[in-house]
């Protein structure tokens, strides 16, 4: 396919033995939206040196050293990805989670008292559908 081909071959990405990853649904689910660069730039450091559980045991000397940062700077970075539900933290450990799918809000099914809904009509009013 035309276009397909690296600009410079040479300096091609190999995968190394000690991988990690991002995950497209960080973008793809909207979880950076809203999210300031300090917050991205942690969450890019967590994933990065976190073993295959998401683990991270950097202190904050260690981080704030990484990153150029005052104390200051990681604690408002830190509490706006635990806020965002992107990383768990409990010192000295961080865990950067799962992400999980983004949860549209949803109303409550409109029904009378004493009356029973359907599963199928449960999961259409999740899903958006009209009752």
């Amino acid at each position: 396919m035309r276009g397909r081909e690296p600009i410079l071959p040479q300096r091609q990405r190999r995968i190394p033995p000690h991988f990690s990853w991002i995950d497209h649904r960080l973008v793809r689910d909207g979880h950076v939206q809203g999210r300031s660069a300090a917050a991205l730039a942690l969450y890019l450091f967590l994933v990065t040196v976190a073993d295959a559980d998401g683990l991270s045991w950097y202190s904050d000397a260690g981080l704030c050293q990484q990153l150029s940062w005052s104390g200051l700077q990681l604690q408002h970075a830190r509490a706006e990805l635990q806020q965002a539900g992107l990383i768990a933290y409990h010192k000295p450990l961080v865990q950067v989670l799962d992400l999980a799918p983004a949860l549209a809000p949803t109303t409550p099914l409109p029904c009378r008292a004493g009356e029973v809904a359907s599963v199928g009509e449960i999961l259409q009013h999740l899903m958006g559908g009209a009752r």
